[in-house]
């Protein structure tokens, strides 16, 4: 935005000094027209329009520099909007890119949340129900976890070896007996990796 408002103002700039060239042109050649006319007679005034002439001639000089100067500035500019803009465009296919994959991905995990949510029903009917109301109230508790994994004797919700005694109660409770945790008080899920 900065090169481009540079850019802009160095094209006025170089306008006005074309602009001011052109009226000390016009200026000059008027002068030299009524020179050449005849016109002016005094020798006075034509000594003093020879002058005119001749300051004129410097004073486009100085201004034609000007003007070079001020276009060498704005295409050192423009080739500097040119290198941003691409570097811009650049930039902001990656952005789309990165986009356009954000927004796959999140439709594939609400897809993929709606099809657990549905298998989650269909499981939590054949659940009792106070046991899916503990299991509930230790997700709520828990981070989004209510139950964990017993293996090789550490529950893995909260990463702790179970003590001796607490090993044996699981191991004598019945299989259809909800054991937990006596560290995070999650609900421990026995299978045969569990070291009992």
């Amino acid at each position: 935005m900065a090169a481009q408002t540079e850019e802009s103002d160095t094209a006025r700039e170089q306008t006005k000094a074309e602009q001011d060239v052109d009226q000390v042109r016009q200026r000059a050649a008027r002068d030299q027209q009524r020179l050449d006319s005849g016109a002016v007679t005094s020798p006075k005034d034509l000594e003093n329009l020879q002058k005119e002439i001749v300051s004129l001639a410097k004073r486009q000089g100085d201004l034609e520099d000007i003007v070079l100067e001020v276009m060498e500035r704005r295409e050192s500019v423009q080739e500097r909007v040119a290198e941003l803009t691409e570097r811009v465009g650049s930039v902001q296919g990656r952005i789309d890119d990165a986009t356009a994959r954000r927004n796959a991905a999140s439709a594939e995990i609400d897809a993929e949340a709606a099809t657990v949510t549905k298998e989650r029903e269909v499981i939590a009917g054949s659940v009792p129900a106070d046991l899916l109301k503990l299991y509930d109230k230790l997700r709520e508790q828990q981070g989004g976890i209510g139950a964990a994994k017993l293996y090789a004797r550490t529950c893995q919700g909260c990463r702790q070896e179970l003590a001796i005694t607490e090993l044996n109660e699981i191991r004598t409770a019945a299989p259809d007996t909800v054991v937990r945790c006596e560290n995070c008080r999650r609900i421990l899920v026995r299978t045969a990796e569990s070291g009992l």
